[in-house]
């Protein structure tokens, strides 16, 4: 918008009425605002018209240059995003006339508020990361990594949903990096800047990760990891230094939790999660979580361990030809669905050389060993065999043990017992609500029954949103014979 024009109430702007100004921020004027003409675009699902905000850039000629640039990116690159984790994108305005953003309005808070209160109960934190993590992941799959996560661009909707916003610092896989292009300095919010973006390499999805490991940090302490540096030298320190552990600050904290914060603060982003999808799962099953000698940390590494960071910092170097899709790709979540009550050896060796396939060729897989206890609809259900041994522990035991052939490390296999009357129908909800990539699922055969009721796999086939391989054993039936 030229400079000489001062946004007051009542004023139209290409057919939207200016009718509050909502916040004023170091780079662009925030107004809530409603169309002269109604659109049928500009509703939700029940019909109902989306509140709408317009975002007007500063372009004064004193102003910092990168908010000029980083407005360009956010006009390219809103258009391109949908879903619940995102504003929805309503109109933009040009750079030769009146330049301007209109996008949905989030009516919920957004998380800066709960920083005032840290440390959090861990159960919120907990919440709180889960919900960030998997509104990450699915602006990771839309090739976006969005690279200035912090409590003010976290919005939360009303039925508890995150939304990320502002994505004047992000990078679109498929567009130009304008701000790679144009600018030297590290660009980003100096408690939450990852250790790659200081040497300005903005290729990297795990950086939100560490982004979201700092942002766990003060949840959990009150405490910034890295504090809050202003100069080019204090953001280097991370290359090097690492955090006072969590626990240090308040005992409280989980070693479990701990070791999740830690490993989204490690400077090399390989030791990082491998995806926000997986963060989720962790955050979602502690007790799954691999505790490492990150776990138990009391205080920072010593100087051995500093100087070996500050020498292996002077080298670091990019991934080559990095971005958002190819590290999802390289990081999918694998369930194997075993049947341990009608089980065949033959049909688990099938199973296992189909998930050791996966895994070779997907080293940052994580595989998870998936069963179901079928419960009834109606009724008491039994909870102990003829031995009076526990059938959930039991089952968990023969997870195990039909794992162990796979012999992969701790950190990259959980198990898990479901509980419910619909087989399938659990396997499709857990797949659904943990942002699992791929399902394996075993098929005994056919008989007369399941062909006219549909198989379980059929079932999780039918209605799984992702991808699902049904593995058959041609000695299976043999065996069931013997």
């Amino acid at each position: 918008m030229p400079t000489t024009l001062r946004p007051e109430p009542g004023m139209i702007i290409d057919g939207f009425r200016l009718e509050e100004q909502l916040h004023q921020g170091g780079m662009a004027l925030l107004w809530r605002v409603t169309r002269v003409e109604d659109n049928q675009d500009d509703r939700n699902e029940s019909g109902a018209a989306l509140p709408l905000m317009m975002k007007i850039p500063f372009l004064g000629d004193n102003d910092d240059p990168t908010a000029i640039v980083g407005f360009e990116v956010e006009q390219m690159i809103m258009p391109r995003l949908s879903g619940p984790h995102v504003p929805l994108f309503v109109a933009a305005g040009d750079f030769t006339s009146n330049p301007y953003i209109v996008m949905e309005q989030i009516a919920g808070n957004s998380l800066r508020a709960r920083f005032d209160a840290a440390p959090l109960a861990a159960n919120e934190v907990v919440a709180i990361g889960a919900k960030i993590a998997t509104a990450l992941h699915d602006l990771h799959r839309q090739q976006v990594i969005h690279l200035d996560l912090k409590p003010s661009n976290v919005m939360f909707r009303e039925n508890g949903e995150a939304v990320l916003i502002d994505f004047g610092l992000s990078r679109h896989d498929k567009l130009p990096d304008l701000l790679a292009e144009e600018f030297r300095l590290p660009i980003g919010t100096a408690p939450y800047i990852s250790p790659e973006q200081v040497l300005h390499i903005r290729n990297d999805p795990r950086s939100d990760l560490f982004a979201l490991g700092a942002l766990l940090y003060h949840l959990c302490t009150g405490q910034r990891a890295h504090g809050n540096p202003s100069s080019v030298r204090g953001l280097r320190r991370r290359l090097y230094r690492d955090p006072i552990p969590p626990r240090a600050h308040n005992p409280q904290i989980m070693p479990w939790l701990q070791e999740i914060i830690l490993r989204c603060l490690e400077v090399d982003p390989a030791r990082r999660y491998d995806s926000a999808a997986q963060l989720a799962f962790n955050l979602n099953h502690p007790e799954q979580v691999a505790l490492t000698e990150r776990a138990l940390k009391t205080r920072s590494d010593r100087w051995h361990w500093l100087l070996k960071r500050w020498f292996d910092a002077s080298s670091f170097q990019p991934v080559p030809h990095q971005s958002a899709g190819r590290q999802l790709s390289k990081s999918p979540i694998v369930v194997v669905a075993i049947n341990l009550a009608k089980g065949s050896l033959a049909l688990d060796e099938a199973l296992r050389t189909t998930a050791r396939r996966i895994l070779l060729t997907e080293p940052g897989a994580r595989l998870a060993c998936v069963t179901v206890q079928k419960t009834n609809r109606i009724g008491m259900d039994v909870l102990t065999d003829q031995e009076g041994q526990n059938l959930h522990v039991k089952h968990l035991v023969e997870l195990k043990h039909w794992a162990r052939p796979l012999q992969l490390a701790g950190d990259r296999t959980t198990f898990h017992v479901l509980e419910a009357p619909d087989p399938a129908a659990a396997i499709v909800d857990y797949a659904r609500s943990n942002d699992v990539d791929h399902i394996v699922i075993g098929s005994r055969g056919t008989s007369m029954l399941r062909r006219y009721l549909g198989s379980v796999s059929s079932q999780v086939v039918a209605q799984a949103d992702c991808s699902v391989t049904v593995v058959k054993s041609p000695r299976a039936a043999q065996e069931r014979r013997n």
